[in-house]
């Protein structure tokens, strides 16, 4: 049976990085340990055993060696071991937005539950997907990692968006750093 560590545990097997920098996970190719007992809730809430990690520079922490895999899992990942670990929806949510004009363009900064700063461009692209006839927006935070835009930013973005006519079809979307992201058809 592989073995279920607690994440104070697993923590000591990550190397201090500097304050701000990621650490190089795709130099960490351990083999996969086992499961881990901690779910991301759809809400960004992290829980260990059923309760919520109160500990936020412990979920932070963790954000930062979460990595998703081609099998569409997520796992926390340190240069020995790997865990799996359960995400109902996208492992972040995007909470605020600045929006900045700088020389005749707009761009869209999105800062996550995690402290992430995301503009929104062509690396960080903004989709949106309906669930139960609902938009579910999501913007790329890093590498296959998203966020989910609170319901209350998908507002403000709807507040600011524009119709234009993208590959001859009507739609209505936002433009962030010189790209168009379409938030659904009209």
């Amino acid at each position: 049976m592989p073995k279920k560590p607690s994440p104070a545990t697993f923590v000591k097997n990550i190397p201090h990085q500097h304050p701000g920098a990621l650490p190089p996970l795709h130099l960490w190719q351990p083999e996969l340990t086992g499961e881990m007992d901690i779910r991301i809730a759809q809400d960004g809430t992290w829980f260990h055993e059923g309760r919520p990690i109160r500990r936020q520079a412990l979920v932070r922490l963790f954000s930062r060696i979460l990595r998703k895999e081609d099998d569409g899992q997520f796992y926390l990942v340190s240069p020995t071991e790997k865990y799996r670990i359960h995400v109902e929806d996208a492992p972040f949510v995007a909470l605020q937005m600045d929006v900045r004009h700088l020389n005749n363009r707009c761009e869209l900064d999105f800062f996550t539950s995690m402290e992430d700063k995301i503009t929104a461009n062509k690396e960080h692209p903004i989709w949106v997907v309906t669930q139960d006839h609902q938009p579910k927006p999501y913007i790329r935070v890093r590498d296959r990692l998203d966020a989910l835009i609170s319901r209350n930013l998908f507002y403000q973005l709807v507040e600011i968006g524009e119709e234009r006519v993208v590959d001859g079809e009507r739609v209505f979307g936002i433009e962030s750093a010189g790209m168009f992201f379409v938030l659904g058809a009209l």
